[in-house]
């Protein structure tokens, strides 16, 4: 099963693949594609989007049906997120995607079984430094876009809510359902 989770930051995406992976350890999880930039800037721009879209879709396209890989983030968080930064005319380059970028990430969905959204919601508080209309305006991208079925492909799409216990279950019984039939 190759699972990615998508939500934007401080939304639960690495509590939910932590405890993920505690239950399940033969998933080999992938990392937050920021954790592998080596000179990721304070502020994000959409230069820092695109090469985190690039990461993300090209560790999806290794792995082939029957993988059992859990990501953090998938491409398109960064759509979400280069989306958000237009709507909220912080883009650093003229409005809408690279073609590239699309074509990258519709590639790349098409080696994804479940996608996981961790809509906003519940109970995370975050501080103002990490930009809560930044988090805002890409949660709202992110849920549009996860209803696209030329970006989706195949991949089943489940949003997940509750506390950390609750969501870990809602994605166990996705993964069940998605091996029964």
């Amino acid at each position: 099963m190759r699972i990615v989770v998508s939500g934007t930051h401080a939304s639960g995406k690495s509590t939910l693949i932590g405890d993920f992976s505690a239950a399940h350890p033969a998933y080999e999880v992938l990392p937050d594609p920021y954790e592998l930039i080596d000179e990721a800037g304070d502020e994000p721009d959409a230069g820092l989007f695109l090469a985190q879209l690039g990461i993300s879709g090209r560790r999806l396209l290794e792995f082939e049906r029957g993988a059992r890989v859990i990501a953090e983030r998938g491409p398109l968080d960064f759509l979400a997120y280069l989306t958000a930064l237009d709507e909220l005319g912080r883009a650093s380059r003229p409005g809408g995607h690279p073609a590239r970028a699309i074509d990258l990430a519709v590639a790349a969905m098409a080696h994804v079984d479940l996608l996981v959204i961790l809509p906003l919601g519940g109970d995370i508080r975050v501080p103002e430094d990490e930009d809560p209309e930044l988090r805002e305006a890409m949660d709202g991208a992110l849920l549009e876009l996860s209803d696209d079925p030329d970006l989706l492909g195949d991949a089943q799409v489940i949003e997940v809510a509750g506390d950390p216990a609750t969501r870990l279950a809602q994605v166990e019984a996705a993964i069940a359902h998605l091996d029964g039939r």
